[in-house]
């Protein structure tokens, strides 16, 4: 989502396909742009593509194309950095990587090729950056929302809960147990709409 614009997914899966006409029907139906891409480029949206006012980073590999990011970037006139995701558990972006309201970021660098890593530390300062344990990146605490200083994300991930706080941050833990079976949590439950 872009202001009035939606972006919508073509997913890799053919079990997920089948979602991308009620999305682009609901879009439309609610007065969006939509704008879709070629069926041989493959994009899974919001999970993939994540950032800040001034540049976005783009998760491909697993699941998007890269070969998307140069017309995402020249239609909205953003500057896209893409990350290579090399960890199969880490499929979309958003499950190893958080950007926070403040400029700070949550992420598990093994899911980034050395590339990535190298991108990632060039934008965000070493003090911005929250390694986030294995233990806890595999309990999805990267999948998480930030609303202003408050951040929604799994339970069972107190060390991110800790920098979270000592950021000034205000954590919200949610019981996603059941959810996170299907291999999301609490970001992949939204969509920002603004």
């Amino acid at each position: 989502m872009v202001g009035r614009t939606a972006v919508v997914s073509r997913f890799r899966h053919p079990e997920r396909q089948p979602e991308e006409a009620y999305f682009e029907n609901w879009f439309r139906g609610q007065g969006y742009e939509v704008l879709t891409l070629e069926k041989k480029l493959y994009f899974e949206g919001a999970g993939d593509l994540l950032g800040f006012p001034e540049y976005w980073f783009g998760g491909h590999r697993q699941r998007s194309d890269i070969r998307v990011f140069p017309i995402l970037s020249e239609r909205f006139h953003r500057e896209i950095i893409p990350l290579e995701l090399i960890d199969s558990r880490f499929y979309h972006l958003d499950t190893c990587l958080c950007p926070l309201s403040g400029g700070e970021l949550l992420y598990f660098p093994a899911a980034f090729d050395r590339d990535g890593q190298t991108a990632i530390a060039a934008r965000i300062p070493d003090s911005h950056r929250l390694i986030v344990p294995e233990n806890e990146a595999l309990q999805f605490a990267c999948n998480a929302v930030c609303v202003g200083k408050h951040v929604v994300l799994p339970a069972g991930c107190p060390t991110t809960q800790t920098w979270l706080r000592l950021r000034g941050y205000e954590t919200h833990t949610v019981q996603l147990d059941e959810f996170m079976k299907s291999g999301g949590s609490a970001k992949c439950l939204t969509l920002a709409l603004d």
